[in-house]
């Protein structure tokens, strides 16, 4: 029995040898080895160079659709803003035209109210019934961007808003081209002048005073 166990021993060192000896015989040796380091060694630039050039497609990638929503972005934004500007030209204009339709209606009453002498005939009651319903009518439109241009003696005439309806002759040269009085009230809308004032401009001259001395 222990004859028995010697040989099978035996015969178990003798695979273990032979297949170590197949396992160094199949290693690579030294100088094997390290080329096949140096063959990693020599494959790395590539792969960095080709990571690199797959993050630098993808950056581009990013730039490419950030700069198209950027872009649609902006583009949305120049639209909303042109959307309200156009909205406020409507409601600006549709002020406007009711404006220039309302005004008459003013004006009949100023008319109403410069004949004093047949005015003031009329009963106290009707009258200030009349007046109340002026001037509620005119705060109305005041609240909406209404103003009365009604520009006092002494103002200087500019053509751009008065109308000169009329020249008076005046005796002080300070008075030259100032208005003497207005006609006709004007109305302006928001700072634009829808109805300017009529009015009458001095208009001096030196024969003027001559004659008159």
């Amino acid at each position: 029995m222990n004859d028995d166990n010697k040989n099978i021993n035996k015969d178990i060192g003798e695979e273990v040898d032979e297949t170590e000896n197949g396992i160094l015989e199949n290693a690579p040796d030294a100088e094997e080895a390290d080329d096949i380091v140096s063959e990693e060694d020599e494959n790395a630039p590539n792969l960095i160079k080709k990571l690199r050039g797959k993050l630098k497609e993808c950056e581009g990638e990013k730039n490419e659709y950030l700069d198209k929503w950027q872009r649609e972005r902006a583009d949305f934004i120049n639209y909303k803003k042109r959307n309200e500007e156009e909205n406020r030209q409507f409601v600006k204009f549709a002020n406007e035209r009711l404006m220039e339709e309302i005004i008459p209606v003013l004006e009949s009453f100023e008319m109403a109210f410069s004949n004093k002498k047949v005015w003031e005939s009329l009963p106290e009651v009707w009258r200030k019934g009349v007046e109340y319903i002026r001037s509620q009518l005119l705060s109305v439109l005041k609240n909406k961007g209404l103003e009365e241009l009604n520009p006092p003696r002494g103002e200087k005439f500019n053509p751009n808003i008065h109308i000169a309806e009329a020249t008076e002759p005046i005796f002080d040269k300070n008075e030259d081209s100032v208005i003497i009085r207005v006609i006709k009230k004007g109305y302006g809308l928001s700072g634009k002048i829808i109805i300017p004032p009529k009015v009458v401009v001095g208009e001096f001259s030196e024969g003027k005073i001559e004659k008159k001395e």
